[in-house]
């Protein structure tokens, strides 16, 4: 019974709610009143979609504003920092060129240093012989890769300190000692070289340079270089051998120093 009585009511309010048309309200409001409300409700409606018309756009306008904000500050932040890279890349530049001066400085002081040390020592064994041994000694022995595989040239400077001096005449063997295949090997300038004695020989009263070419075989690794003097005896000099060994790897290094 209840259920029914629901139903009913139900029914009835849908009906009622289906009368209510705009004929219904003129008719009962009159045709002036039904003018005011109608215009009320426009008014009350346009008000309101203004309102929250103008909330959302005062929202998009902060939110606008504040993301316009925090971009600036980025980009701001980013033209700071590039500043700063393109500063500490100019000075990182600048530090480079002056150490790289600094180290062509130091270096051409100490090639300086070394070639006046040289000269020094080789004209006091010229000049003041007094100061060294009597006799014929090696000065240097210098060695110069070239640009051929295993292929060298090299100096040897004879000086003469006798206090009365007179022409110094003999000649120079060289020996290569190293490892061959694993092997200590002794290995003769003859065997490494076209040159000949006569190439080899010297005569002078103060100094000379003798020089050549030589080239090592596959396989092998110098260790040292073994220079021998010899003046045979004749009539104003007695028979005399000077006998020097050098390290390879010191020999090269006498012409880089030296190298400007």
């Amino acid at each position: 019974m209840n259920a029914q009585a629901f139903g009913y009511h139900n029914t009835f309010q849908m009906n009622w709610l289906a009368k209510i048309n705009l004929s219904t309200v003129v008719t009962r409001l009159g045709t002036f009143r039904s003018a005011i409300l109608l215009l009320g409700i426009i008014i009350i409606s346009l008000f309101c979609g203004y309102r929250i018309g103008n909330f959302y756009h005062g929202y998009q306008v902060q939110t606008l504003a504040l993301q316009k904000s925090r971009l600036d500050t980025l980009y701001q932040n980013i033209v700071e920092k590039s500043q700063r890279l393109n500063t500490l890349e100019v000075e990182l530049e600048v530090e480079r060129m002056a150490n790289q001066r600094s180290q062509k400085v130091l270096k051409s002081i100490e090639q300086k240093h070394f070639q006046v040390k040289k000269d020094l020592a080789f004209y006091e064994k010229i000049m003041a012989p007094e100061k060294q041994a009597n006799g014929l000694v090696i000065d240097d022995v210098n060695l110069t890769k070239t640009g051929s595989p295993n292929h060298y040239r090299f100096q040897v400077i004879l000086v003469q300190q006798l206090l009365r001096k007179r022409f110094a005449k003999g000649f120079v063997e060289l020996s290569i000692t190293g490892s061959l295949n694993g092997k200590p090997t002794n290995i003769p300038l003859t065997k490494l070289s076209a040159i000949t004695k006569q190439d080899l020989s010297f005569s002078f009263q103060y100094f000379q340079m003798i020089s050549g070419e030589l080239t090592l075989p596959e396989n092998f690794i110098a260790e040292k270089i073994s220079v021998s003097v010899i003046l045979p005896k004749g009539k104003w000099q007695e028979y005399n051998r000077v006998d020097e060994s050098y390290l390879w790897q010191k020999a090269l290094e006498n012409i880089a120093q030296s190298s400007p």
